[in-house]
C-alpha cells in the first residue's frame, strides 16, 4: 500500500506519520509518488487504518514491483564505489577498453590510451558471447589475467562480463566490476548468483527490454544482496538498419524519475557506428548520465569483436576531452 502525503508537511508531521504506520503493524519506507509528492510504502496493514492516519492525503493499492531499486524520498542517487571510483556522484565517469582481449600488446595499448582520455575503468571482454557459434569467443582465464595485469599496471579498475553463474566467483577473483550484458539481462539464476557477491555490477538493458523489465532485473541482483548496481543503457532493437541499435537517451531522465540507481550509457553498442559514437557519448552526458563505456582498439580493422564499433586511440583521446568540456558545462 502506498500513502501519498499532503504537500507542504514539515519533518515533525512526516514522522509522525511513520510513527503511526509503525503502532498499527507495519513498516514505512519513504518513496516520491508521481508528481514528486512524498509517500510512504506500507505492507501487512489494513487500508482503512492508513488512510486514517493525519497528513495522508489517499492510498494506493500496490508499490512499484521493483521496490529495493526504486527511487528514495529521503535519498539521492546511490553512488557505487569501484575500486575507489564513485559513479553516481558529483564526478562523471569514463569506462574505455577493447570489446574482446585479444593478447597483451593490443591490451596494454588499450590501457594506456584509456588513461590518457581520462578513463577510471578498464574494460574488456574475457567472455564473450556471440551470435555465431564459429566468432572469436574471448580468451577466457587468459584474457581475465591480461585484464588484471593491464589495469593494475595503470592504475584502472576491471570491468568485465560474466556469462553463467558457476563462472562468477573465478571472474570476481580478477574483476572489479561484474558485467551482466544484453542477452542475459532476464537470466534469473545470473542475476542471483552476481547479487550474491559483493562485487559491483554493470547492468546491460536487454535488446528489447522495456524499463520496468530492466529495473525488475536490478530487482533481482538487490533482492539477493547486492544493492551495488549500475544500469547501462546501451540500445534497443529497431526496424532501422542504419544504425546497430537506437541509443535510448530518453531512458536516463525516466530512469532518473524511477530509480536511486546511476545510470551509464554505451553508445558504442548504442549506434555501432564509429562516426556517430562521439555526439552520441556527448548527448548522454547532457541527457545526465553518470558514466559513459566505449570501445578503444589499437587498430579497429584487426579486432576479432566489434571493429567497425572501436575507436582509435586517438579518437578516444578526443573525446574524453569532449567529454570533460560537456560535463563541465552540466555541472558534472
Amino acid at each position: 500500500m502506498i500513502l501519498v502525503l499532503d504537500d507542504g508537511l514539515d519533518a515533525e508531521a512526516v514522522t509522525r506519520a511513520e510513527e503511526a504506520v509503525r503502532r498499527a503493524g507495519g513498516d514505512p519506507r519513504r518513496l516520491t509518488a508521481e508528481g514528486g509528492r512524498l509517500a510512504l510504502e506500507a505492507t501487512g496493514v489494513a487500508r482503512e487504518l492508513l488512510a486514517r492516519i493525519p497528513g495522508v492525503a489517499f492510498t494506493l493499492d500496490g508499490s512499484p514491483a521493483y521496490r529495493r531499486v526504486a527511487k528514495r524520498a529521503d535519498e539521492g542517487t546511490h553512488v557505487v564505489h569501484v575500486r575507489g571510483v564513485a559513479i553516481g556522484g558529483p564526478t562523471l565517469v569514463l569506462m574505455a577498453g577493447p570489446c574482446a582481449v585479444e593478447h597483451e600488446a593490443q591490451l596494454e595499448d588499450s590501457a594506456r590510451a584509456a588513461v590518457q582520455a581520462g578513463a577510471r575503468l578498464l574494460r574488456g571482454g574475457a567472455f564473450k558471447p556471440r551470435t555465431s557459434p564459429y566468432s572469436f569467443q574471448g580468451l577466457g582465464d587468459l584474457g581475465l589475467r591480461l585484464l588484471r595485469q593491464a589495469a593494475d599496471r595503470h592504475d584502472l579498475a576491471v570491468v568485465t562480463e560474466v556469462l553463467e553463474p558457476g563462472a562468477v566467483g573465478a571472474v570476481a577473483e580478477y574483476a572489479d566490476m561484474l558485467q551482466i550484458g544484453s542477452r542475459n539481462m532476464q537470466n534469473s539464476a545470473l542475476l542471483r548468483a552476481v547479487g550474491r557477491q559483493s562485487r559491483p555490477v554493470l547492468l546491460k538493458r536487454g535488446m528489447s527490454a522495456t524499463l520496468e523489465e530492466w529495473l525488475l532485473a536490478a530487482e533481482y541482483i538487490a533482492d539477493a544482496g547486492n544493492e551495488n548496481i549500475v544500469l547501462c543503457e546501451r540500445g534497443v532493437r529497431t526496424f532501422d538498419t542504419a544504425s546497430r541499435n537506437l541509443l535510448d537517451l530518453a531512458a536516463v531522465p525516466l530512469l532518473r524519475e524511477r530509480t536511486r540507481l546511476p545510470i551509464a550509457v554505451d553508445p558504442s553498442h548504442g549506434v555501432g557506428v564509429r562516426s556517430a559514437i562521439l555526439p552520441m557519448a556527448l548527448a548522454a552526458v547532457a541527457a545526465g548520465a553518470d558514466a559513459i563505456m566505449v570501445e578503444c582498439h589499437p587498430d579497429p580493422g584487426t579486432a576479432r569483436s566489434d571493429g567497425f564499433q572501436a575507436l582509435t586511440p586517438d579518437e578516444l583521446i578526443h573525446l574524453g576531452a569532449r567529454l570533460r568540456a560537456v560535463a563541465a558545462v552540466v555541472g558534472r
